[in-house]
């Protein structure tokens, strides 16, 4: 069976967006951009809500960004190597291949999904993998933790409910960010 890793990018306060919505607030560093593509390297397909997936869209839309340099490159060609499915009540249309459109998160065809994939799934967006966390199909959390403090805005995990997690891994970078790999705990 597949995992479902849930990614994200995160403050040192456990934010992933600031008070304005904003989430630029840390340059990009090569070593750390390097990792998270050795990360997604073996993700078949990325579940995500619409904020997200507009943001990330343009790993395939925008060649010019793919052309910035090898990094850049190497990461847009893993990102359009996986599917896509895309959880928005909002959206009109997806603007990228193999990527598919639901109204509404349903656990239960998660869970299938899960069972019959051949590699791994991610989860991204804060709101939807709450979702995820709270019908308890996320077997891995995987934080990178940047060394700013923001004072507010989106909590990057779930809020108003316990999970309990085993750190299984982690890593520092020279930048300061720190990548935490957890595992939740059976209820």
């Amino acid at each position: 069976m597949a995992k479902l890793i849930y990614i994200n990018n995160m403050s040192l306060d456990g934010y992933v967006e600031d008070e304005r919505g904003a989430f630029d607030w840390f340059p990009p560093d090569d070593e750390v951009f390097a990792f998270t593509t050795d990360l997604l390297r073996s993700v078949g397909t990325f579940l995500y809500g619409r904020r997200l997936y507009e943001s990330m869209a343009v790993w395939e839309t925008n060649t010019a960004l793919a052309a910035q340099s090898e990094l850049t490159g190497e990461f847009a060609s893993v990102w359009k190597a996986a599917s896509k499915v895309v959880y928005s009540t909002t959206l009109a249309a997806v603007s990228t291949a193999d990527t598919r459109l639901e109204r509404q998160f349903d656990s239960a065809a998660v869970r299938r999904l899960k069972a019959t994939a051949s590699s791994d799934l991610t989860v991204g967006g804060a709101n939807l993998a709450a979702q995820a966390f709270e019908a308890g199909l996320v077997d891995e959390c995987q934080l990178l933790i940047l060394p700013i403090v923001v004072g507010g805005g989106k909590p990057g995990l779930p809020t108003g409910m316990r999970v309990d997690l085993e750190l299984i891994d982690e890593r520092r970078f020279r930048n300061g960010v720190t990548h935490l790999r957890y595992r939740p705990l059976e209820r």
